[in-house]
């Protein structure tokens, strides 16, 4: 049985792990490990920067997101963006986002504060597009333009 629950700092070393190999197989991109597990520890230490929930299979990490915040002012409220998606191989295809993100869309359903979960995806990445449709996501009303310094 899947469980989905709010990341603790225990669990920052997996989600290290999991970020690097998500870079390296979505991007072809080596991350530096010791800079992305202070990143990661910094959000269990500043939670304004985000907060990150996990599947957990038999008392065993699975699969990581991570929730950060944006304002909206046209809404009043708060919208949470769904970034860093990693699940390990071996459980994908078994709807563990899925779970996730019916976990994160039952969270804000229920927080007045929260108007609606937003994430992006390289158009490339057909598969996890495909997922984000079934699911009822739109990726129809915006493009997502990006600068990144010394990138």
């Amino acid at each position: 049985m899947i469980v989905v629950r709010k990341g603790i700092l225990e669990d920052a070393k997996i989600i290290s792990d999991f970020q690097v190999a998500m870079a390296l197989e979505t991007e072809s991109l080596k991350l530096d490990e010791p800079t992305v597990i202070k990143g990661v520890k910094a959000v269990f230490k500043h939670p304004e920067k985000g907060q990150y929930y996990v599947a957990v299979n038999e008392d065993k990490v699975i699969g990581s997101l991570m929730i950060t915040y944006e304002w909206s002012d046209w809404r009043n409220r708060w919208v949470w963006w769904i970034q860093s998606v990693y699940i390990l191989p071996a459980f994908r295809g078994k709807k563990i986002f899925t779970q996730m993100y019916n976990h994160i869309k039952t969270l804000v359903i229920n927080n007045d504060d929260v108007s609606g979960i937003r994430l992006y995806v390289d158009l490339t990445n057909s598969n996890a597009r495909k997922v984000y449709q079934s699911i009822g996501m739109n990726g129809e009303h915006y493009q997502l333009f990006e600068w990144m310094k010394g990138e």
